[in-house]
């Protein structure tokens, strides 16, 4: 007997014979008039989402529609517009094909055959088996956006294509490619986007261009998945944490990284994930390199990256529709290659780090903790906030010690719906102590491409956010915002001195600051196509030219009024 293939066969025959849920194919948290829908849904008590994880899959994001479907009593009529609309760019998750009767949209076209259905639905292909055992989505991705101040036109063109596709119920399988450029005064020599700039635009590594800034964005997976879970690998950008401006533990800022994903949804109560990342260190490795012979016969030495890994896990609870409570922890390593100790989805990892690395007395790695927390004391109002603890000391707590315990936290609120329905005021407020994100050796801060991975204000910062939203009519959203970022002292961080530097007050001296006020009008004029209309006023300043180079891109350094249009297809 063959007891290994034995079992091989029973997990594979549990995950195929099981009902399953539809694809687990993550929906892009770029695309934010979906969220926006379903956190509007969820602050006003009509369904029950899990915040603090994203992306949401794309089945998942189906299920909250069907279910706010279900109580559509509970909505207003732009509500039930909005939802009919959203159903439709989810109809594939749901063993559909698009329809737009109830706009009698014409730009709907079918072809019905012995063995599929085919939807062409502006601007993607739908397919569908008749058997309903293999789904294809193809949509094409174009867009623009103009920006203009006083600096310059700024233009920023992108274009590609993406496909997903569901086999037999278990087997999903996704990719895109996002081909972008940028180009414009004001940005050859700063581009528009760094690693230190202290802005809410997502990172990502430029490609050699004379005229701008160009950068492309592939991403894809590959995932097996049942009802109760779902492992794969994939490129995504991954948010935890509650926030709506921006999370501190997991933020999306940083490029996207390959990461092995592990998600169980066992009960409508309990949901735990985990992934193992490869980070992109940008940090080079003395002892791996190339050889090769230059045209004078000198042999040059082209040195390799190090090696840089991450494993999280998440655990969030929901005891009931009012309540929901995530706590989990991380490990950035590097190593020659991946630890196996910490592909253990449930694990605290600190303490397999201090098993690998103590019987030597050498250097352990990065670890982190972090909770979330989400409170609907009542219909329309949400409280939420995120806390996340880089390094931790009993003593430090002891108000004769002035050493800090490097902290970040987030908290804020959401009230929804009342007294005028489509109508939303939100604030969210973030702290982040000194040296919180940062280690002495460059290899193990909390940083893929050099971007911060968690709040992109970095340490020794405060961010202020307030918007007041509305939502007149069916996929068309209006915000007012202000946001004040501030950057107080900056530490370097050397291992000798840090005891020193952790005794500073925090939050004491300002280097940098930034006030943002924004008016944006944003509309989906359908599926996945939206037109947006932004005005904005911001006031970048600091104490010396260095800091304000350091932290602001040229083009919005000072008092700026630019104005921002754009159209797209996708995201």
């Amino acid at each position: 007997m063959n007891i290994k293939r034995d079992i091989f066969i029973l997990i594979l025959g549990s995950l195929f014979f099981i009902p399953s849920r539809a694809q687990r194919i993550p929906q892009a948290i770029e695309y934010t008039e979906i969220y926006d829908f379903l956190e509007e849904l969820t602050t006003d008590g009509v369904i029950r989402s899990n915040a603090a994880v994203k992306p949401y899959t794309r089945d998942y994001i189906a299920r909250l529609l069907v279910e706010a479907q279900s109580k559509d009593t509970l909505l207003n009529q732009r509500q039930r517009d909005d939802l009919y609309f959203y159903l439709q760019d989810y109809a594939l998750e749901c063993d559909a094909l698009p329809v737009y009767k109830s706009y009698g949209h014409k730009h709907v076209t079918q072809w019905i055959t012995n063995v599929s259905n085919l939807s062409l639905a502006d601007p993607s292909l739908h397919i569908l088996t008749k058997d309903k055992i293999f789904k294809m989505r193809i949509r094409p991705i174009l867009g623009m956006d103009l920006s203009y101040n006083t600096n310059g036109l700024l233009i920023h063109r992108w274009f590609g294509a993406e496909i997903q596709m569901d086999i037999a119920k278990h087997l999903s399988i996704w990719g895109s490619l996002r081909d972008n450029s940028w180009s414009g005064q004001g940005i050859n020599d700063s581009k528009i986007a760094r690693p230190t700039y202290l802005q809410d635009r997502p990172g990502m590594e430029y490609k050699e261009a004379n005229y701008g800034g160009d950068f492309s964005d592939s991403r894809g997976g590959i995932s097996l998945y049942t009802w109760w879970g779902s492992i794969g690998v994939q490129r995504e950008r991954i948010q935890w944490g509650d926030a709506r401006y921006c999370s501190n533990i997991l933020s999306a800022h940083n490029p996207a990284v390959p990461m092995i994903t592990l998600q169980l949804t066992p009960c409508k109560w309990f949901q735990f994930d985990y992934y193992h990342a490869w980070l992109i260190s940008n940090v080079l490795d003395s002892t791996y390199y190339y050889s090769e012979y230059e045209r004078s016969g000198v042999l040059e030495r082209r040195y390799r990256p190090a090696n840089k890994f991450m494993a999280a896990n998440m655990l969030t609870f929901m005891p009931c529709k009012y309540i929901q409570f995530s706590v989990g922890n991380s490990i950035v390593y590097a190593e020659r290659t991946v630890q196996a100790a910490y592909f253990i989805p449930i694990a605290f990892f600190k303490s397999l780090d201090h098993l690998l690395t103590k019987g030597l007395a050498t250097q352990n790695q990065n670890s982190q903790m972090y909770a979330s927390l989400s409170i609907r004391p009542t219909d329309h109002l949400r409280i939420y906030g995120s806390f996340y603890l880089d390094d931790f000391k009993f003593a430090r707590l002891k108000p004769s010690n002035p050493q800090h315990n490097p902290f970040s936290y987030v908290v804020g609120f959401d009230w929804s719906g009342w007294p005028v329905k489509g109508l939303a005021l939100r604030g969210e407020f973030m702290r982040t102590n000194i040296a919180c994100y940062t280690h002495s050796i460059a290899l193990l801060d909390y940083t893929s491409n050099s971007y911060n991975m968690g709040h992109y204000m970095g340490d020794n910062s405060q961010s202020i956010f307030v918007q007041l939203a509305y939502r007149p009519t069916r996929s068309l959203r209006i915000t007012l915002d202000y946001t004040n970022n501030t950057k107080y002292t900056a530490y370097d961080y050397i291992r000798g001195d840090i005891d020193y530097i952790i005794s500073q007050k925090p939050f004491d001296e300002v280097i940098w600051r930034n006030d943002i006020v924004q008016l944006k009008a944003i509309y989906e004029v359908f599926n996945n196509c939206y037109a947006h209309l932004d005005f904005a006023y911001n006031h970048a300043r600091a104490t010396t030219d260095e800091y304000l180079n350091r932290y602001s891109p040229v083009y919005l350094q000072g008092r700026k009024f630019t104005f921002t249009c754009g159209l797209s297809f996708g995201f």
